[in-house]
């Protein structure tokens, strides 16, 4: 059985907390602003903004998954 993958892109809403791992790394944020085809994000330790189409632009690994935190 593989890992769940935890929360769909559709259920994401902002001003939440989420961490993300994508082939090994994790990347804990909060969601700033959603557009059509991409999200605003916001890193909650560094504070450095970056959008979600760069956290997936070499794709989703084997361990990719979305969980809110709080």
């Amino acid at each position: 059985m593989g890992q769940s993958q935890g929360i769909a892109f559709n259920n994401l809403r902002t001003n939440k907390k989420y961490r993300l791992t994508n082939y090994g790394e994790q990347t804990e944020f909060v969601i700033l602003d959603v557009h059509p085809n991409d999200f605003l994000l916001k890193d909650i330790h560094t504070l450095e903004q970056f959008w979600m189409s760069e956290l997936i632009s070499y794709g989703k690994g084997e361990d990719f998954s979305i969980w809110e935190i709080r």
